[in-house]
């Protein structure tokens, strides 16, 4: 499969493509603005600068991790995934709401075509109408005992649908 997945022309054209080394720093840099942004009242455990060393020595290193470049190299977004796992999904604020999410969640499922599963925060009533959207349904509801923020969150998985005729 190509590395690559093609944008849209124009001013808020993105392409997606695998983070290298170097990308480390800009895709935690998307995830801190990210998170104070859609999270504000979660508390982080960790400081940014464990956040960046973080990307730089795990995400990038041992996951598939991918980027929403836009046309002058800035970082719009950045997805991991972690096995079936879609671990991280992060848009830059100012990027929300113009279908990098859904590319993102499409590349996703064309990735793990067999399903997918995520944690969102309870709080994150956005994301968690985001992944309804895309067919990820909640299965599991905690307090948070088993994250580092300790709060509350809810798993969704989605399965790819059968074909009509039963053959997938």
């Amino acid at each position: 499969m190509n590395s690559e997945a093609g944008g849209e022309s124009g001013a808020g054209a993105v392409v997606l493509r695998r983070a290298r080394a170097a990308d480390a720093r800009a895709a935690a840099d998307v995830w801190l603005r990210s998170f104070a942004t859609a999270l504000p009242t979660v508390v982080r455990p960790r400081s940014d600068a464990e956040v960046r060393a973080y990307f730089r020595q795990v995400v990038v290193e041992r996951y598939e991790t991918w980027l929403a470049e836009g046309a002058g190299g800035e970082v719009a977004g950045v997805m991991v995934l972690e096995g079936e796992e879609l671990s991280q999904l992060y848009l830059a604020p100012e990027r929300r709401g113009c279908g990098i999410g859904d590319r993102f969640v499409a590349l996703a499922k064309e990735r793990r075509t067999d399903g997918l599963s995520l944690w969102t925060f309870q709080v994150n009533a956005p994301a968690r109408r985001f992944y309804e959207r895309h067919g990820f349904r909640a299965v599991e509801w905690t307090e948070g005992d088993r994250n580092e923020e300790r709060e509350p969150d809810v798993r969704y998985v989605w399965r790819p649908r059968p074909d009509p005729d039963g053959t997938t």
